[in-house]
């Protein structure tokens, strides 16, 4: 027998060997790997020709870290053995998201196990893409038999290798999905529609008082990065401190718009490396911060009102979840959200882009204007809290949601909050009517095109509509009061749209 034939012989021997193991085995244990920090877990396992498929729930530990780094290790070894002959295999791992390859995958592991059924016909659970399919790519088989010699033989499949590039590319886009994740940057609107608003007041200023020429775009992209930094440094303090206070690990119903990005929980980034991107983020905040109170002040320590209008946004962003003051925790984090990303920014950059034209700063324009930013704002923390009331309540977080909701020994009643909430968007709405009003006057206070912003009314109407029939399910005995905070999202995204759509009507109306 010639080599060729030899390890062709060679190579049936170690699939049969592979198969056999495989075929006496449905468990494996599965090791996954982000940012240093390690899980295992023992999962139920079907076949696919050589690839392995599993079930679990998209929001745990494994699967998270899985979608970071898709490189795995499962160990596997046939049952009524001690360790002494196993599979030791590496490969990639993917969830499996066409809708022919669930079901397919969905009837392979039945034919394992039976035990996760009702979880996987679960409508709720499917509806909310909770439940999630798995497909291991081997790229190395390691067999391991130690009563054999060899004690140790490698199965390669070149078909599944990926190659250094795409290891790398692959490897660079997980990392910044990672870390927008972290900072929550799908929710920088709540800093960019403050910022653009003081921008369309100031050059609307420039242009009346016919300095329109002053206008200056770097500081416009100054203003709009220190701001952003300081939501990021704010979002990262943030989940720093609900983790140490255990909040997050209490929370039970985390979703887009609550829970805090949960890249600690989830075994992503160490809790470290989150507080040091948030002292990284404040720190380059306060770094343009004075650079620019130098361009306008002529020295970065100068006393001007960039100086303490910076000084009091930091403050709120830094101590909203960390420090001795833990706003949040004592009932003044939703004061904190309103001023920080209402009057705060909007006064900031209305005075950055306007100071070095005027002798004298105009502020009460800016700050009328950040009233309804500030409310609709705010209201979007308040409806997130509806979801994290429970875990708040037992980490101790004084939200005025969980005051003024939670009954001893009878869990949460929201009909105050909700009423609050409504009143609270009634409110907002009247400001910007206010606004027009003061406009129609002549007042400088006001525009007479802030009536335009009044056209997201509906969306709150329908929110409203929304909450209240989320309030009748609720009061019901039976209700199912795991599963309907997570019907209550729509809310919050709408929340988040009224916010949006609002603000930016707003600063077309002082933009025209």
């Amino acid at each position: 027998m010639n080599d060729f034939q030899t390890n062709l012989a060679d190579d049936a021997d170690l699939d049969g060997k592979i198969e056999d193991i495989l075929d006496q085995a449905d468990r494996m244990f599965l090791a996954t790997s982000v940012d240093g920090v390690s899980s295992g877990a023992s999962v139920f396992f079907a076949r696919d020709g050589h690839d392995l498929l599993f079930f679990t729930f998209n929001p745990s530990r494994k699967a998270e870290q899985i979608r970071i780094n898709p490189r795995v290790q499962a160990v596997i070894w046939p049952k009524s053995e001690d360790g002494i002959r196993g599979l030791q295999i590496e490969g990639g791992c993917h969830q499996v998201r066409e809708p022919d390859e669930q079901r397919r995958a969905r009837d392979k592991i039945l034919e394992v196990t039976d035990a996760f059924r009702s979880y996987m016909d679960d409508p709720f659970l499917n509806r909310n893409r909770v439940v999630g399919y798995y497909r291991i790519r081997p790229t190395l088989t390691k067999y391991v038999d130690f009563h054999a010699e060899p004690q140790f033989r490698w199965r390669e499949y070149p078909e599944n290798q990926v190659g250094p590039a795409g290891s790398m590319m692959g490897s660079i886009l997980s990392r910044l999905r990672l870390w927008v994740r972290a900072v929550r940057a799908p929710f920088f609107t709540a800093t960019l529609v403050p910022v653009l608003l003081g921008t369309a007041i100031a050059r609307s200023d420039l242009v009346q008082s016919g300095q329109a020429a002053m206008w200056s775009w770097q500081i416009f992209w100054f203003a709009l990065l220190g701001a952003i930094l300081a939501q990021a440094g704010t979002n990262l303090a943030n989940d720093y401190g609900d983790h140490t206070s255990r909040n997050d690990e209490y929370n039970k119903v985390p979703s887009p718009f609550n829970g805090g990005s949960r890249v600690i929980q989830a075994g992503l980034l160490e809790p470290w490396k989150v507080l040091l991107a948030a002292l990284v983020c404040f720190a380059a905040t306060i770094g343009i911060g004075l650079y620019l109170n130098a361009v306008i002040g002529g020295g970065p320590f100068a006393n001007t009102p960039l100086l303490w209008v910076g000084v009091a946004g930091c403050v709120l962003g830094a101590a909203y979840t960390l420090g001795p003051l833990r706003l949040s925790y004592r009932g003044l984090g939703e004061i904190a959200i309103a001023v920080g990303f209402g009057p705060v920014v909007v006064l900031g950059t209305h005075y950055v882009l306007s100071a070095t034209t005027m002798t004298q700063w105009d502020w009460g324009r800016p700050l009328s204007a950040s009233v309804p930013v500030a409310i609709f704002v705010m209201l979007i923390v308040w409806i997130n809290q509806f979801q994290d009331a429970p875990a708040d309540a037992k980490a101790n977080k004084r939200t005025w949601v969980v005051r003024i909701c939670e009954q001893p020994g009878s869990g949460f009643h929201y009909e105050r909050a909700i009423a609050v909430y409504r009143a609270l968007n009634w409110m907002g709405f009247a400001s910007i009517a206010a606004l027009g009003v003061l406009g129609l006057a002549g007042s400088s206070l006001g525009t007479p095109y802030a009536f335009v912003a009044l056209l997201t009314l509906p969306l709150f109407l329908y929110a409203s509509r929304l909450t209240g029939a989320w309030l009748e399910r609720w009061r019901q005995p039976d209700a199912d009061r795991q599963r309907l905070p997570y019907e209550l999202l729509n809310v919050n995204a709408l929340t988040i749209g009224i916010h949006l759509v609002t603000g930016l009507l707003l600063v077309t109306a002082y933009w025209v």
